[in-house]
């Protein structure tokens, strides 16, 4: 049995949009300098050749993980579901450092689509992994590469 992969409607049209790139642009790119640098004559010492092939390898194997991941995803939309104030995939996550007071919002997302940058946190990350489940108002402890935080959870949004 195949697992799904979990993954918002944002994650997948990004990957929809990626995969086209890579299919229509990239791929004949890489083709087109696979041929001329075939012209320069011996392969065994075409560093162009060489480098060719290896982005040519890259975008074939780019191209069969979206297409896997696509074929075997599950759209997971978060405003269509229930919302008993849980922490679940696709929710957003309001939190505050039990000690600091530091506070963050942050997104759990699927692998494809995590960005910390944005605020966006992978399902399978050790944090996304400890507020599943849990809600407002509960209070979770992360073991950190500098000891130990709890996070206290202020809000949780379903929304897109």
């Amino acid at each position: 049995m195949t697992k799904k992969i979990p993954m918002t409607k944002k994650g997948a049209e990004a990957l929809r949009l990626e995969l086209e790139d890579l299919k229509s642009n990239k791929r004949p790119a890489v083709i087109a300098a696979i041929a001329e640098a075939r012209e320069h004559g011996d392969l065994k010492e075409n560093a162009e050749y060489h480098a060719a092939r290896e982005q040519q390898g890259f975008i074939e194997g780019r191209i069969q993980d979206i297409e896997y991941k696509l074929g075997n995803m599950q759209i997971i939309d978060v405003t269509q579901m229930k919302n008993d104030g849980r922490v679940i995939f696709g929710t957003t996550v309001e939190l505050e450092d039990v000690d600091s007071g530091e506070q963050m919002t942050y997104k759990i997302v699927g692998e494809d689509e995590a960005d910390i940058n944005q605020s966006l946190i992978s399902n399978t990350s050790p944090i996304a992994r400890a507020l599943m489940g849990k809600e407002e108002g509960d209070v979770v402890d992360l073991v950190v590469p500098d000891g130990k935080k709890s996070l206290e959870i202020m809000a949780v949004h379903y929304v897109e």
